[in-house]
C-alpha cells in the first residue's frame, strides 16, 4: 500500500476508522445525560418557584408538550407536588439514576473505542514498520521509532477518548446551558456567553506556542530513547571500553535538556491555567451579582436565579474545557504528524506486473552501480557472472562493497544503475519476498531473537522437528556445543543471543539458513568468530550438504576462500581481481599480498 502525504485530520480519521462506531455510541450516550442532568435545575426552579412558593407554573415547551400529550394537568402540577415533596425527589433522583447509566454506558464505549484505537494503531504501525525499506531503517533511530509507537501513540489515544470525544459532550453541553439561560434571563445569559469567545481566543493562541514547545520536547524525548536503547543494546561494548561514565554523562546531558524544556512546557501550561481560571471566576461573580440584582428587582424569580447559576455552572466546565482541548490539539497534531511521518512513508513495492520465476541459472550483475545517497558510489558498475551450482568467493577490504554487492542481490537495496538477473530474468521484475525466500543469506553479525535455540534455527520453518533441527545444526558444527548445554536445544538464548559466544551465534545462523533448503546461499564473513580448525570442518561439511545450490562466500581468509570455483577481489566498490585461488596467488595485486601476509603469520603461529 502506497501512503501518500495526508493532513492530520484525514489521518486521524483513518486512524479512528475500527473504533468509530465505539465513539459514536459513547456521543448519543453523552447526550441523553447531558439531556438529562439539563432537566435537574428546571425541576428545581418549579419547586422553588411554583411548589414552595406562589409563582405561576412556567414549563418549557420541550417539558410542556409531552406531559399535555399524556394528558397531564401542568396547572394542578405545583398543588400536586406540595403535597408529595417526596415525589419530587424521586423525579430528581430518576434523572440522576438515567444520567449515572448513560454515563457508565459512554465511558465503556469509550474505552472500548480507545482501546480498540490503540490495538489498530499499533497493528498499522508494526505491519508498516516491516515493509519500509531497509534503508530508511538506516534513516531513522530505533529509539525514536520505539516512541513514536508508544509515547506518540498513547498521546493520540488521550486525545481521541478523552478530548476529542468530549468536544461533542461540550458542544451539548454549551448549546443546551445558552438555550436554557437564554430562556430564563437573556441579559444575563449574554454576560455569560461572553466568555466563551474570550476562552476560546487566548486558547488558540496558547495554542501555537505550546504545539512549537512540545515538538521540541518529543523531539528530544525521542533521542533520549535512542541513547537508552543503544546503551541497553550495546552494553557490553560500553562494559568492554570502560565507557559508562561516559555514556552515564551523555544520558545526564540529554535528560538535563527534556527536563529542561518540559519545565518551559508546564510553565506555560500553568500560564494558561491560571488565565483560564481569572476568566472563569470574573464570568462566575458577574453573573451572581448582577442575578442577584435582577433578583431584588423582580427581574428574576429566585428559583429562576438557582437555575440559571446552576446552567452557568454547567456552561464554565464545558468552555475551560474547550479551552483545553484547544491547548491539547496542539500536543496531538505534533504526536498525529510523528505516527503519520512512519504511515505515509513508501513502503517496498513490487513491480505492477511482478513474477514468481524459478529462481535457477546462472547469477549475473551486468554494469551495476549504488550509491545510498545518490553522491558517494558504493557499487562501481560491477560485471560478474556465478555459474548454478557454483562457488564464488569475494575478498576485500572493509568498504570495499562486498557485503552491499550481496545486499543488491537479495533485493534489500535496488541498484543506482544496471540490473542483476538469475537465469536470465531481473530480479527487480520478480516479487521481493520470492527472491528473499529463494536466498539463504549468513551475515557476519546475526541476529537471534529472544527465545530457544530451537525456536532460533527453526524460524523459517517452524514444522520442522527437533532431529531437522540437529541435523541443520551438525553440518555448522553446532550440535556438539548444545549437547552440551544444561537445557540442549531448549536453551534460551537471550536478547540478540546475548548468552552465546559469536562463534556459537555465527554457527546457529548458518544451521538456521540451512533449514531454508534454498538455490542460493550467502555466507558474508560468517565464520569469522570461529577458529581456524572449526573454519575447516564447518566448510567441509558445508560442502557435502550443498549438492547444487550456488554458494557465495564472503570471507577475509584465504583459506575460507581457496577451494572457490572463480574468486573476485573488490576495492572501492570495483572487481579489480577475478580468477582461482593458483591464478590470483601468482598475479601481483591484493589478494596474493594478502595470501602472503596470511601465510606468514600461520607460519609464525605453528613455530
Amino acid at each position: 500500500m502506497n501512503h501518500s502525504k495526508e493532513s492530520r485530520a484525514k489521518l486521524l480519521l483513518r486512524l479512528v476508522k475500527g473504533s468509530m462506531r465505539f465513539f459514536v455510541a459513547s456521543i448519543l450516550c453523552m447526550a441523553i445525560m447531558s439531556l438529562s442532568e439539563m432537566i435537574v435545575p428546571q425541576v428545581i426552579s418549579m419547586t422553588v418557584d411554583s411548589v414552595i412558593g406562589e409563582r405561576p407554573l412556567e414549563m418549557q415547551s420541550y417539558l410542556r408538550v409531552p406531559l399535555e400529550a399524556l394528558g397531564v394537568d401542568i396547572a394542578a402540577l405545583p398543588a400536586y407536588f406540595s403535597q408529595r415533596l417526596w415525589a419530587l425527589s424521586l423525579v430528581v433522583a430518576g434523572l440522576a439514576l438515567l444520567s449515572a447509566v448513560f454515563r457508565y454506558a459512554a465511558t465503556l464505549a469509550t474505552n472500548k473505542g480507545s482501546e480498540t484505537l490503540v490495538k489498530n494503531m499499533r497493528d498499522k504501525l508494526f505491519t508498516q514498520l516491516q515493509k519500509l525499506p531497509f534503508q530508511w531503517h538506516n534513516q531513522n533511530q530505533t529509539g525514536d521509532l520505539i516512541q513514536r509507537c508508544t509515547n506518540d501513540v498513547d498521546m493520540v489515544r488521550n486525545f481521541v477518548s478523552m478530548q476529542l470525544i468530549s468536544v461533542f459532550r461540550i458542544v451539548i453541553m454549551m448549546c443546551l446551558s445558552i438555550s436554557f439561560m437564554f430562556s430564563l434571563n437573556a441579559r444575563l445569559a449574554w454576560v455569560a456567553v461572553a466568555a466563551v469567545p474570550i476562552i476560546i481566543a487566548y486558547s488558540t493562541i496558547f495554542r501555537l506556542k505550546i504545539e512549537k514547545y512540545f515538538f521540541e520536547y518529543d523531539e528530544n524525548e525521542g533521542k533520549l530513547s535512542a541513547i537508552a536503547q543503544e546503551n541497553l543494546t550495546g552494553v557490553r561494548v560500553v562494559r568492554a571500553f570502560g565507557r559508562e561514565r561516559t555514556e552515564i554523562e551523555k544520558f545526564e546531558a540529554m535528560n538535563q535538556l527534556c527536563t529542561k524544556l518540559s519545565l518551559r512546557l508546564s510553565k506555560l501550561m500553568s500560564l494558561f491555567w491560571a488565565l483560564g481560571d481569572l476568566v472563569s471566576g470574573l464570568q462566575v461573580m458577574l453573573i451572581l451579582v448582577l442575578g442577584t440584582v435582577f433578583t431584588v428587582r423582580g427581574e428574576m424569580s429566585t428559583g429562576n436565579l438557582i437555575a440559571f447559576i446552576s446552567y452557568n455552572g454547567m456552561l464554565t466546565w464545558p468552555v475551560r474545557e474547550l479551552g483545553r482541548v484547544i491547548s491539547e490539539m496542539s500536543k496531538a497534531g505534533v504526536s498525529i504528524s510523528r505516527v503519520g511521518h512512519i504511515l505515509s512513508s513508501q513502503i517496498e513495492q513490487d513491480a505492477p506486473d511482478a513474477t514468481e520465476d524459478p529462481i535457477q541459472g546462472d547469477i549475473k550483475f551486468e554494469n551495476v552501480s549504488f550509491s545510498y545517497d545518490g553522491e558517494n558510489t558504493i557499487i562501481d558498475n560491477v560485471n560478474l557472472t556465478v555459474p548454478q551450482g557454483k562457488v564464488l568467493g569475494i575478498l576485500g577490504g572493509t568498504g570495499s562493497g562486498k557485503t552491499t554487492l550481496m545486499l543488491l542481490l537479495e533485493k534489500i537495496y535496488a541498484p543506482t544503475e544496471g540490473r542483476i538477473t538469475i537465469g536470465g530474468k531481473d530480479i527487480a521484475q520478480m516479487r521481493t519476498s520470492w527472491v528473499r525466500r529463494h536466498i539463504g543469506m549468513v551475515l557476519q553479525e546475526p541476529y537471534l531473537f529472544t527465545g530457544t535455540l530451537q525456536e532460533n534455527i527453526s524460524i523459517t520453518q517452524p514444522e520442522a522437528t527437533l532431529e531437522n533441527v540437529r541435523a541443520a545444526a551438525r553440518i555448522a558444527c553446532l550440535d556438539d556445543n548444545v549437547q552440551g548445554f544444561a537445557k540442549g536445544y531448549d536453551t534460551i538464548v537471550g536478547e540478540r543471543g546475548v548468552t552465546l559466544s559469536g562463534g556459537q551465534k555465527q554457527r546457529s545462523a548458518i544451521a538456521r539458513m540451512l533449514m531454508q533448503h534454498t538455490p542460493i546461499i550467502v555466507l558474508d564473513d560468517s565464520l569469522s568468530a570461529v577458529d581456524a580448525q572449526t573454519d575447516a570442518k564447518i566448510r567441509a561439511a558445508l560442502n557435502r550438504s550443498f549438492g547444487d545450490a550456488t554458494v557465495i562466500i564472503i570471507s577475509h581468509r584465504i583459506t575460507t576462500l581457496m577451494r572457490a570455483d572463480k574468486i573476485v577481489v573488490m576495492d572501492s566498490g570495483r572487481i579489480v581481481q577475478e580468477g582461482t585461488h593458483e591464478t590470483l596467488s601468482q598475479q601481483e595485486g591484493i589478494y596474493r599480498r594478502i595470501c602472503g601476509i596470511q601465510e606468514a603469520v600461520r607460519e609464525e603461529e605453528t613455530q
